[in-house]
Formats: C-alpha cells, structure tokens, sequence
C-alpha cells in the first residue's frame, strides 16, 4: 500500500501508470508527504492537482515532455514554479463562473492566497497571482488572467458572447459541496479527496464550443489571447521550471533545435528571469462558411523556464524567495501563443 496520502491518491485515480512516474519527474516538497491517514490536507490535495495538471501540460506540449525527459534521464527533477490559465471576465460565459471567479472558488479552499496583481494593459488583460498559504515557495503558483472584452470592437464582443454563452460548469453541487467542506476544515476523508481531485482537474478545460472559422479570425483580428481562449478555453496556457539559469537552459535547449523564445524576460526588479519555447500547434475542428467540419491547426499551449532570486524582506528581516510576477514578463511571455497567423488548414 501506498505509504503517504499523496502515493495513494495518485496510485488510485484512473490513469495511475501514467502519474506514479511523476514522483520521479517532479520534486515533491516534504510538507506534502504525510503518511496515509483517514483525512487529507488541503497542501496534500493541491500538490496532487498540481501534479495531474503537470502531466496534462506534458501530454500537450511535445517540446516540454522532451525536455523533461532528458532531465529524467540525468537524474534531474523538475521544479514546477507555476501553472497559467486564462479566464475572460466582464460577458456572458454561459453555466461558468466569469473572469478569476471560476478559479477562486478553487484556489481558496485549497490553501491559495492572492500574491499579486499584474496589469497587462498592451493585451487588454489583468494577471493575478496565487501562492499556497502553507508553503508558498514550494507549492506551485496560479497565475490567472483575465481578458476584459469591452476594450475591443463591437463585433468583438458580440463574438466572444456567443462562444463563451456556451461555457458549462464543470463542478456539480457534491463537488461544490467538497470545496465549501474544505474552506472550512482544510481536509477532506481519503474517499472525498479522489472523488473531487478529477472533477478539478477537467475545470482546467475548454468549457465552450469551439469557434467556426470566421468567429476565430474576428477574434485573431484584435486579440491573439482570445483567438486562443476560444481553442484551448481554461487549460494551463503554460507550466513553468523553475531552474538555476534560465540563460543557461536556453542556450543549451536552442543548441538541441528547440523553438525557445530569443530573448530573456528580465522583471523590473531584476530578480525574476524567464523565457519559453514557443507553444506547440495543435488540431481542432471548426466549421467553414458552409459548415462543414474542418481540421485546422492554432497555436496550443507551452512550456516555461524561470530563474528566482533570493532577497532580504526589510520588513520582517528574513531571507525570501522572490515569488513575484512582472507585466512585462508576462506580457512577452503571452506572444509564445500570438502565432500571428490565421489558423492553417489541415491536409487531408
């Protein structure tokens, strides 16, 4: 049997040969490797959403799995530092919670605190940060954006309502239930915790229909960040490593022919530091002017690397790692999906 909480709740979800690796991949950090018990903390039921999303991420992005792979390979593992997703706030989206509010009703209850908010004001958006209360430098962070729709044409808008209208909540009233259990104890019984970890997981999703052709390229008009929510929806827009050297890992990564960003993001402050390879291409259906279902590639998600340093608080007179987030960063980081390209179609 399985000797800690996370152990089991990974081994006992369906597609368990595919995670149980991961505590090969991933450092898990030891605040979430408690011995099996009856009840299961909130840090033990956010680190292995966390890890699910990770391997979601991975099974996504060809160019990230490779890279994790040769880290495997050297005895390497990954320090994932965040997950990014995008949320569209201010119109109709459907049976979902708009903007951040289909997230928070999420993040909170597993132990998340807001760490931050990032104007994003070049795309028309508003980045928000989440880190875990309970170990905010090892548990891996939510950067959730918002896209604010009434920024754009009327034809935008229109479009964006139509698409987004369709958007079904993922999360049923037992799973609601299970969140508001958690907000208020911090832990859930062992059977609770399995049952509510993949219905989290599929919130991490496209809740909508897809786009015809026409809606995804009144959208690419005026904003690639949307263009790409009516694909890809709440999926992780991207997970990041954290790493040692982020010039360091590009170098090397380019000298492998892997598509990564030219240049290194560097925050105001000048301790964060990032880069990505560029998002992996994807198929999805759309339907053309006479509707009929065609094959078309868009940009999909990616794979990021950062570099965090350490500082003196001068508030409190302790040594921190620098979890902060910068909108420049962000902002040049978002431009891996803006493939500025109508959406290609798929030979038959």
């Amino acid at each position: 049997m399985p000797s800690t909480n996370l152990h089991f709740m990974l081994a006992s979800l369906p597609g368990a040969e595919h995670s149980m690796p991961l505590f090969d991949v991933l450092h898990v950090p030891p605040s979430t490797l408690r011995p099996r018990s009856d009840a299961v903390s909130r840090i033990e039921i956010a680190q292995a959403l966390n890890m699910l999303l990770f391997e979601k991420l991975l099974k996504a992005v060809p160019h990230g799995n490779d890279y994790v792979a040769d880290a495997v390979r050297v005895g390497s593992k990954v320090r994932f530092d965040h997950g990014a997703l995008r949320t569209v706030l201010g119109i109709s989206t459907g049976m979902l919670p708009a903007g951040e509010a289909a997230f928070t009703r999420i993040l909170r209850p597993l132990g998340y605190r807001l760490n931050g908010v990032y104007p994003l004001q070049r795309l028309s958006m508003t980045g928000r940060a989440y880190a875990h209360e309970d170990a905010p430098e090892d548990i891996a962070q939510f950067f959730v954006s918002e896209l604010h729709p009434h920024h754009f044409s009327a034809t935008f808008q229109t479009t964006v309502n139509k698409i987004l209208a369709t958007s079904q909540d993922p999360l049923d009233a037992h799973s609601k239930q299970l969140l508001q259990h958690l907000s208020t104890h911090r832990s859930l019984a062992g059977t609770e915790a399995l049952a509510l970890l993949p219905v989290l997981v599929r919130c991490f999703d496209r809740q909508h229909s897809l786009p015809t052709i026409a809606e995804y390229r009144t959208l690419l008009a005026e904003s690639a960040e949307m263009a790409w929510i009516s694909t890809e929806g709440n999926a992780f827009n991207h997970a990041t490593d954290r790493v040692a050297d982020v010039a360091a890992v590009a170098d090397a990564q380019r000298q492998l022919g892997r598509p990564i960003k030219d240049a290194i993001e560097v925050s105001r402050n000048g301790r964060v530091r990032q880069t990505a390879f560029r998002a992996c291409p994807v198929t999805r259906m759309m339907q053309d002017e006479d509707g009929t279902p065609v094959e078309m590639q868009v940009p999909g998600s990616f794979y990021e690397f950062i570099s965090r340093e350490r500082y003196l608080d001068e508030d409190t007179q302790t040594d921190k790692l620098d979890l902060s987030f910068d909108s420049g960063n962000a902002q040049g980081i978002f431009k891996m999906t803006a493939a500025a390209a109508p959406p290609v179609l798929v030979d038959a």
